[in-house]
């Protein structure tokens, strides 16, 4: 593993398969290896995004902040070619993702384990993360806004701080989905069907 890079300058968030332990997780090891890509850490959104599952079980990112929760993911640091490879698996070209600004802190800091409490206590941990320095400004991939408020919808405005093996549950691979339709179209679907 490689453990510096001068040449990995951009912060990528990752909340979803490409964590470890998840099935494209793959491609940043084969980014690593090749010295283009070194982790970080784990951290979390500074405000509540939603984090929702869409069509197959992919999770997605929505750019609506405020809403949901504080989302915990890893943190790598990527050279241009990876920052180009994980653009093309997330479909930025395509439409299916947009690599867009977020403020992140180190996991846990300065909040208890699934707390989530409002106002005072989000303001206070707020203040010392920026007073101490605490604060990383990244990218990450969010839900493109073609669909992301139909998504927030879709799945009845709740979603999740972290995407476990819970979450991805039914979760298929890319390889495994009907072939006939373009990811969006597998999106639209998802959408306008009956909610369970």
């Amino acid at each position: 593993m490689v453990s510096e890079n001068s040449s990995c300058t951009s912060l990528i968030f990752t909340y979803g398969t490409l964590k470890r332990g998840f099935s494209n997780h793959v491609l940043l090891q084969d980014l690593t290896r090749t010295g283009d890509a070194v982790f970080k850490g784990s951290y979390q959104t500074v405000e509540k995004y939603p984090l929702v599952c869409g069509p197959y079980r992919v999770p997605f990112l929505l750019n609506m902040p405020g809403s949901g929760h504080r989302v915990t993911g890893e943190l790598y640091a990527v050279s241009s070619r990876g920052l180009a490879r994980v653009d093309e698996l997330e479909g930025t070209s395509r439409g299916h993702y947009e690599r867009l600004p977020i403020l992140l802190i180190p996991a846990g800091y300065g909040y208890e384990s699934g707390n989530n409490k409002e106002n005072e206590e989000d303001q206070a941990v707020l203040t010392r993360a920026a007073a101490g320095g605490i604060t990383c400004a990244a990218e990450a991939y969010y839900a493109h806004k073609s669909f992301e408020k139909e998504m927030w919808m879709k799945n009845g405005g709740k979603g999740f701080g972290i995407y476990s093996d819970k979450e991805a549950k039914g979760y298929v691979k890319r390889k495994d989905r009907p072939q006939d339709l373009s990811f969006l179209d597998h999106v639209r679907i998802f959408i306008s069907s009956p909610s369970d």
